[in-house]
């Protein structure tokens, strides 16, 4: 008996009339659909890879505890410092400033286009609002540099020109498309009883909105608001125009300040030869900016399982 034939015989007769009256298009339709869900697998594994052999390279020249203790960052100088601490806390402060204003208003926006639109509203107010992210990003940071900047000097006159309040402001606007409407989805998908069931209690709609419906949908919102952590990390043409693009150590978000991602496309924009100490320092900047996306990643997988075994 062939292999083929046991495993067959083996299966349960449901399965087993499905598999032998398949035809071979369908053979083929469902090896080329493993092949498109493989494909990502594969791609990630080889970015992975790609950035851990070079940030190899990068580590065998500067030490893992220089790396992270040292406070300046300038691997292109002739006395140049590899910490890419001021990198890191440039990344986070714009990131910071940028949730301050999304998570907020994306919420707000996501309750009201869920539990107080009327439907025809809401039709026609979340595709307006999701044009926002079909911006083109570059046009964020020119929006940051030549018009919120200028009003932000009128109340803090000492602002400089290049500085993380404004890049961080313009990128919340520019993720509130992404929380509000993965969060109006997910509230939109909790089921009616469960609103009706808060209405014959005694709950008010906004008391139903806040005690009931965002905690059943917790598990999504917060799906959507880790999306917008890493969508805020990873930014690049708002920081690398509006925030400058000079390495600073410091939490004030008046400062300007270089991100990850802007020294990234610093370093890739310029002639240094392929191999070299400072082409390297772009992977091991990677490499951390990936491991800072992959913690929010798993915390925020974390917090949605707890609240799934809780509602």
């Amino acid at each position: 008996m062939t292999t083929d034939a046991a495993v067959l015989k083996s299966l349960p007769a449901a399965r087993k009339r499905r598999l032998m009256g398949r035809t071979p298009l369908e053979w083929c339709i469902e090896a080329a659909l493993f092949l498109a869900a493989a494909s990502s697998v594969v791609i990630t594994f080889a970015i992975v890879g790609v950035l851990l052999y070079e940030s190899w390279e990068f580590f065998r020249h500067v030490g893992l505890v220089r790396f992270l203790t040292e406070r300046q960052w300038a691997p292109m100088f002739a006395d140049p410092g590899y910490g890419i601490l001021p990198l890191v806390c440039g990344t986070l402060v714009t990131t910071v400033v940028a949730l301050a204003v999304a998570i907020p208003a994306g919420t707000m926006i996501a309750i009201y286009l869920s539990e107080y639109a009327p439907h025809r509203v809401r039709e026609i107010v979340k595709p307006v609002l999701e044009l926002l992210s079909a911006v083109p990003t570059v046009v964020y940071g020119y929006f940051a540099l030549l018009f919120v900047t200028p009003i932000l000097q009128r109340f803090v006159p000492d602002l400089p020109g290049f500085n993380m309040l404004s890049a961080g402001l313009v990128i919340g606007v520019m993720i509130i498309p992404y929380i509000s409407s993965l969060s109006e989805d997910a509230m939109h998908a909790v089921p009616m009883s469960i609103r009706e069931g808060s209405y014959a209690m005694g709950a008010t709609r906004m008391q139903t909105s806040l005690k009931v419906v965002l905690p059943s949908a917790f598990s999504g919102v917060t799906a959507a608001y880790v999306l917008g952590i890493a969508r805020g990390l990873g930014e690049t043409m708002v920081v690398a125009v509006a925030a400058g693009q000079q390495p600073n150590l410091t939490l004030d978000p008046r400062q300007p300040a270089a991100t990850i991602t802007a020294y990234i496309v610093q370093v890739s924009l310029g002639d240094l030869p392929h191999g070299s100490i400072g082409y390297q320092s772009i992977f091991a900047a990677g490499l951390t900016l990936m491991l800072m996306t992959l913690v929010f990643n798993v915390a925020g997988y974390l917090l949605r399982k707890k609240y799934r075994e809780i509602y």
